[in-house]
């Protein structure tokens, strides 16, 4: 499939938006940092791996062959700003009483559970940090013998000093600002208060700890990335992901560590999603204030909660209560009444151009996916769909372009729409058809003031799974999940 499409994309490491183009005519490399696997994921985790899902989705859709890699960290995350408190891991297995690989394999497993049921597409590769210790290892030796990293009572630090890009990416250029927030005491075997650790001495005690040149030990959080990215992506990658408050210090760490080994770039283009908020104040575990996904799935469907995260910007804040879930529920249950009513409608002779549609939304996607910007464009649609079906009907290549439109950027990369809804299609022909008898009887008894026979017909429906409503241009049904 030969790519058309051009497509901007917002660096985070120039500050601009930047034409794509990829080290590899039609391929793109692609590393986006997973979770960490200590506790269920929270709304949080979804606004930033739906958002990445839809770029990999809308890459793919214009040509691209994309290997995609999102890690799990499951292993060295600490505690602290300055990243010197406990294991994440090992505190949620103190508190669970059980063993640390048997909290990240159940919070991996849930991880999995949640993105599975929004829709989410799985990476090509999937690494863990506990399963490529060797590789950190080594890439830790190649630092210290290329002079960026020095060893210090069995624990290695990086040299923030001895690389003079340290600070490109945040901005955080000065010692001042790189120390700003520390609620820790410096610790004397640092060199310098910024240096970060490589390499951790592990307590005799502790519980996840690997032999290596320095003694026994665990790696810090930032060297996994860089080792796995570079394992399976290569030196310099095209894209590298992840959440804004992931870009300092660890994607900092990750470009100083990444680029003092290979003298390499490391990432040609950065990109960040934004936060969640409640009440303006971030989402986290830490603070208390997150809904984990399993929570909000038992009240909303899972196509709702992708278009409440795709309708704000994937750098734009996502400020999350129950009302704004609703309110985007109900969005798109305009649009799912529009397709449904699609479906079911028979041939008619009204015409609809799709292409000014097609190129509305390649032009939003295509100008640094722009997720609002293409819903706003099946609203558009929907609108001129309603308004031609009242008047007669669409012909029916007309009604199969629409509805593949549909299929193929509101289902498939977007996913906002639920399979059941999009399978009535192809496999329900002889139900749309009992159904257009039925709501034909039903107006019939409406119209005769017969309010007694329609609501029984309405109210058994229901019970069947399958849900009335009665809209202005006459009464559509659909599905219940």
């Amino acid at each position: 499939m030969a790519i058309q499409d051009e497509i901007y994309i917002y660096n985070t490491l120039t500050r601009q938006k930047e034409k794509f183009v990829p080290l590899r005519e039609g391929f793109i490399s692609m590393y986006v940092c997973g979770p960490t696997v200590y506790g269920h994921s929270h709304i949080g985790h979804a606004k930033s791996y739906v958002s990445f899902d839809v770029m990999v989705k809308w890459f793919r859709h214009v040509g691209y062959k994309v290997r995609y890699v999102q890690n799990i960290t499951d292993v060295g995350h600490l505690l602290g700003d300055d990243n010197d408190g406990e294991d994440r891991i090992l505190k949620a297995a103190r508190i669970e009483q059980t063993s640390p690989m048997e909290v990240a394999q159940a919070y991996t497993r849930s991880y999995y559970e949640d993105m599975d049921a929004l829709g989410v597409a799985r990476p090509n590769i999937a690494p863990t940090a506990a399963g490529h210790i060797p590789e950190q290892i080594e890439l830790i030796k190649t630092l210290i013998e290329k002079g960026h990293a020095y060893e210090a009572n069995g624990s290695v630090y990086f040299s923030v000093s001895s690389f003079e890009g340290y600070g490109k990416l945040s901005g955080r250029r000065n010692q001042s600002e790189m120390e700003s927030g520390k609620r820790v005491e410096i610790k004397s075997e640092k060199r310098h208060p910024s240096d970060f650790a490589l390499w951790k001495k592990a307590d005799p005690t502790h519980l996840m700890q690997w032999n290596s040149p320095w003694g026994w030990g665990f790696p810090g959080w930032h060297i996994e990335c860089s080792a796995m990215s570079m394992k399976y992506l290569g030196e310099t990658i095209d894209i590298h992901g992840g959440g804004i408050d992931n870009q300092f210090p660890h994607h900092e760490c990750e470009i100083a560590q990444s680029e003092s080994a290979t003298g390499k770039p490391f990432v040609r283009y950065w990109i960040h999603n934004n936060l969640v908020t409640v009440n303006g104040q971030k989402m986290s575990k830490s603070l208390g204030n997150f809904t984990t996904i399993k929570d909000l799935l038992k009240k909303y469907p899972p196509t709702a909660l992708r278009f409440f995260i795709l309708q704000s910007h994937y750098r734009s804040t996502l400020d999350f209560s129950d009302e704004a879930i609703s309110a985007a529920k109900n969005g798109l249950e305009k649009l799912n009444e529009t397709y449904n009513r699609l479906l079911q409608s028979p041939s008619g002779n009204g015409a609809l151009d799709i292409e000014p549609y097609k190129a509305k939304l390649h032009s939003a996607m295509n100008d640094d996916f722009n997720t609002p910007q293409a819903i706003a464009v099946f609203f558009d649609l929907s609108r001129e769909v309603n308004t031609t079906l009242s008047k007669g009907g669409l012909s029916e290549e007309a009604r199969s372009k629409v509805i593949d439109f549909f299929n193929i950027y509101g289902r498939e990369i977007l996913g906002v729409l639920s399979e059941t809804q999009t399978a009535m299609r192809g496999d329900s022909t002889l139900l749309a058809n009992v159904m257009k008898l039925v709501l034909e009887l039903r107006q019939a008894a409406r119209e005769k003031k017969d309010f007694a026979t329609s609501d029984l017909i309405r109210d058994r429906l229901k019970e069947t799974g399958i849900e009335v409503r009665d809209t202005k241009e006459g009464a559509t049904w659909r599905r219940l999940d």
